[in-house]
Order: C-alpha cells, then structure tokens, then sequence
C-alpha cells in the first residue's frame, strides 16, 4: 500500500492537547508492564518464586538481551509497515493487549508450575515471551515522536509529556504494590494472589490508555520511501554517528539508572526498615519528573540539550553518593539524595528521547531515507542492554553481600551490598556515560540546517 504523504508544513505546526496526552498515555500504558518488573521483578523471584539473587540476575541479563534483538527484530518490522492507519498506530491496537495479558502471567510464575526447576525455566518463558511483544508495542510508540512532528520544540514536549506519563505510572505503582510487600512479608502466597489482581487491572487500564493512544495520534511527516528494506535500514544505521554516540552514553546512563531502580525496594525495606518509604522514594525520585518536564523546552531554548544532557549527568554523581553514603538512622537524608537523582534521571531521559529523534533527520539528511523504525529500534536495543546490564549488576551485588532472600533481617554486608548498587554502581557508570557524550556533534543549529537542507532537496524533487 502506498503512503499519503502530508506537506511539509503539517510536520512543523504545533500539536493539539489530545495528542500530546494520548502520547502520554501511551507511556503510561507501557510502564505498567516495563516499571512493574523494573521495579518489582526481583523481588517477586526472590521472594515469592523463591529463585536465589544469583540466578535472577543471569536471568535478567539473558532476557534482557534478548529483548535488544526483539527490539531490532520489531524495527524491522515497523519498518517495513504501511497501513490506511499508518506506519506506527496499528500495533498499539494489536499489539498492547498481548503485552499487558503477558505481564500478568510473568507475575504468576508459582501458580503455574511446581519445583524449582519448572519455575525457573517458567520465569525465563514468560518474561522472555514479554519482552518480544512489548518490543512490538514500544518500538512502534517511540517512533511515533518523530513521525508526528519535525518541530524540536514539539519534540521536546513530546518527549516532556512522556516522562510524565512515565511518573504518574511509577508513583501509582509504588502507592499501589508497595504496601502488598509490607503487608505480605513471609506470605508468598497471599502476595501472589494480590499481584495476580493488580496486574489484571492493570491490563484492563493499559488496554485502554493505548486505545486512547491509537486514537489521537496522528502521523504527519513526509516520507519519500513508505516501506524501507532491510538494505536501506542498516546503511542508514551506519553512517548515523550521533546515533552509536548517543547509544553509548545512554547505556552507562541507563545501567545507572536500572542499577538503582532494582535495588531501590530493597533499600526502603532492608537498609530504612520499611518497605511503605519506597512510596515515598519513589515520589521523590519519579516526581522529579512533574517538575523537570514542563520546564525542559525552555532549558533545552536557552542552553541546548547537549549542555543540558551533560548538566544532569553532574546532579547524578553527586545523587549516587550522598545515597551510598547516607546514615540508615536517618532516612529524610537519603530520601533528600533519592529526590536530587530524580532530577538527574528525570533530565536525562527526557533528553534522550528528544535526542534519538534528532538522530532520525541526521539519517535522512546523510541518505534520503527515514528509518524512525530501525534507529528507535537501535536506541531501544541500548535501553534494554542498560537494563539487563543495570539489573544483573545489582542482583549479583547484593549476592555478592550475601542477601538471603525471604530472611527478615538480613546482616550487614548484604545491607552495604544494597548501599553501594544503589548509589556508587550508578555514579561510575553515569561518569562514563558523560565521558562518551563530550563528544556528540548534533547542535540545535545544526538540527535546524539538517531539516531545512532536507526538505529543500524534497521540493527540488
């Protein structure tokens, strides 16, 4: 089927509220699979499955791996793509309910199977069979940004509503299941059934958050090839050096983050002695993003996204620190360092999108083909590996320090072991991270003159 391509124009005016917050919810609807085994999942193994630190931190380094390739693999596949819908909006319609059904099944492991073995060749089934199906929800939905508009402020806000979509979800997940830790703590059982409800309604809410999405979205920039071939993808993929730049960094900074994150419920309950302050962590460090994102367009005006991006890799280091070094006997000091890393992550991950967008005009400028598709594909590849690297890290760590996992109290050197993957893991690999990203070449006068260039030779044409 041939693409009805719009005027240039349509891809630089300003969008309307609905689609800004469908792209909203959109987010919201993928971390409800995504943040709940961000955040969750290895406390779920450990404690309720009853599968060891170690053998949940291969597991998630092997599943997240090969959740990079499903990424690649949906790049494809979007790329190839072309309906009366559009390149990107079917899969939310097809592919979101599949998704959402998975995670309740990757969160029902111990009724599934019997013995330790069954469950853990279980974990790895449903939790490798969710990450192919989210990687044809998300690739297609992170895509979307630079299908919508050529406008970097518009851009910029896309990516802003996003993150908010992100936190709204995360705080909801952490006043929702944190008390079901608290309160089931020794009960794997009474823990399972009431994770078997909430992730049955979470997939009766995300199937209608991306329905909202599908429905407000709107594809409006030219393209000159409608389905790209596997050829054009990866030369393309080649020649895009802010791309494999911007890839780099972003995995030390997102093997930070994932470091932290999968920690972060054992901090509040082992190392503060309260698994309800991980509500409260989570209002600091997510919430960040409530106020960071409305004022992202006008830092990314005044002082560019490289400086910016570089800007809240500093507030980083000195977040991961003060939270490995924080006194357990007061907590509002590392709940303080938790919400300053907020700020850090919240920046950086809203650059990152605005940032992978860009990448996409850079290889269309350098080929004359768009391949929103495969290079998100790319970029999520490195999300993914961040994650599975971040994850196993962290679980090895507090192996390492000798967690046990459904003890009551747990000695010393596990306690470190959770201190330092949360805080001195993520520094070193947000100063790497920074070290890489001094380099990146895309300005916004460069952007600008890159678009421009663009759509002077489609006119010619």
């Amino acid at each position: 089927m041939t693409a009805t391509t719009a005027a240039p124009a349509t891809a630089t005016r300003k969008l309307g509220a609905l689609q800004f917050l469908g792209y909203a919810a959109g987010d919201a609807a993928n971390n409800l699979a995504f943040s709940m085994t961000s955040f969750f999942l290895l406390i779920y193994y450990t404690d309720v499955v009853g599968i060891s630190a170690a053998a949940a931190g291969t597991l998630f380094l092997v599943i997240r791996i090969w959740d990079g390739f499903a990424d690649i693999f949906a790049g494809r596949v979007v790329d190839k793509t072309m309906t009366r819908w559009g390149k990107f909006r079917p899969f939310f319609l097809f592919a979101g309910l599949p998704v959402l059904l998975l995670s309740v099944a990757t969160f029902t492991v111990p009724g599934l199977a019997d013995g330790n073995g069954t469950k853990l060749l279980l974990a790895y089934l449903t939790y490798g069979l969710l990450g192919l199906a989210y990687s044809l929800v998300n690739i297609p939905y992170g895509s979307l940004a630079a299908a919508m508009t050529q406008n970097s402020g518009e851009r910029a806000k896309l990516a802003s509503f996003r993150m908010i979509g992100t936190a709204v979800t995360t705080i909801m997940l952490a006043f929702v299941v944190s008390p079901q830790i608290q309160q089931y703590r020794g009960d794997p059982d009474g823990f399972q059934r009431s994770l078997l409800i909430t992730t049955v309604v979470f997939a009766v809410v995300g199937f209608a958050l991306y329905l909202f999405l599908f429905a407000t979205a709107r594809e409006t920039v030219q393209r000159d090839v409608p389905s790209v071939s596997a050829r054009q993808s990866f030369t393309t993929l080649k020649g895009n050096k802010p791309l494999i730049m911007l890839c780099l960094a972003s995995l030390a900074f997102l093997t930070a983050m994932f470091s932290l994150q999968t920690v972060q419920v054992y901090y509040a309950r082992d190392v503060l002695g309260n698994a309800n302050l991980l509500t409260a962590l989570t209002v600091l460090s997510v919430g960040s993003i409530l106020v960071i994102a409305p004022l992202m367009p006008r830092l990314v005006r005044a002082i560019g996204k490289k400086r910016a991006f570089l800007s809240f890799g500093g507030i980083g280091l000195l977040a991961g620190v003060g939270i490995s070094l924080s006194p357990p006997s007061t907590p509002w000091v590392s709940m303080t360092f938790f919400g300053i890393m907020g700020i850090s992550t919240a920046g950086v991950n809203i650059l990152m999108w605005a940032l992978e967008a860009d990448t996409v005009e850079y290889g269309e400028w350098k080929t004359g083909v768009r391949t929103e598709g495969i290079t998100y594909a790319l970029f999520s590849f490195t999300r993914k590996l961040g994650q599975a690297v971040g994850g196993a890290v962290a679980a090895y760590a507090i192996a390492l320090g000798g967690y046990v996992g459904g003890a009551a109290i747990q000695d010393q050197n596990a306690l470190d072991a959770i201190r330092y993957a949360s805080g001195f893991i993520p520094v070193a690999f947000i100063a790497l991270g920074m070290l890489i990203f001094f380099r990146y070449p895309l300005t916004e006068q460069t952007f600008a003159t890159m678009v421009a260039e663009t759509q002077a030779r489609r006119a010619a044409r």
